[in-house]
């Protein structure tokens, strides 16, 4: 597909921010009107600066968004649509985080995540369209949870198979049906 005239594709990255392998950080590369929402240098663990930093890459955008989330990404961009109006033509959501539950060693305890304002996660349903893409086998949220967190986001949901967290460590650098269902948005 052509992306001229297209609207800008912004990713947000979980909590690990940019992985030069991620297929984010590919797809970022390889579209012509793709952009990031930029690490944080501090309060890393917040949710509210999070949120703020996707706001304020959205306000450097002119025209239509289509945002374009990983993990904990979905969360911050679910709890920006609680807080914020403006409109976004669509999202695609990828393995979201189940922040509600236990995450496995090496990653933010449940404490934690509640003290910097991750919980609960939003459950209203979302103002613009979205796709969400829920793997089988993910550490960080069961295929069940993330059904039921697609249904309350209105959310269209795309089981993905057995791809684990959809990153670099279950073997994923370019993820190809990013584009097709980025384009399903367009």
């Amino acid at each position: 597909m052509s992306y001229e005239n297209k609207p800008t594709i912004l990713m947000v990255p979980g909590l690990r921010d940019h992985v030069a392998e991620h297929w984010q950080t590919l797809l970022e590369r390889k579209l012509p009107n793709a952009a990031s929402v930029p690490p944080l240098e501090h309060d890393k663990l917040s949710c509210a600066a999070r949120v703020a930093a996707l706001d304020a890459a959205l306000a450097k955008i002119d025209g239509p968004v289509i945002l374009v989330a990983h993990s904990a990404g979905v969360m911050i961009t679910v709890q920006w649509a609680q807080r914020h109006s403006r409109k976004i033509h669509g999202a695609l959501l990828a393995a979201p985080a189940d922040l509600e539950t236990p995450l496995p060693a090496g990653y933010p305890d449940f404490e934690s995540l509640a003290g910097n304002g991750w919980l609960p996660i939003p459950r209203k349903p979302l103002p613009f369209p979205s796709i969400v893409g829920a793997s089988r086998n993910d550490p960080l949220a069961r295929f069940e949870r993330v059904e039921t967190m697609a249904r309350d986001w209105g959310s269209r949901l795309v089981d993905l198979g057995e791809v684990g967290h959809l990153n670099p460590a279950a073997g994923f650098g370019e993820w190809p049906m990013a584009e097709t269902l980025i384009d399903e948005l367009v």
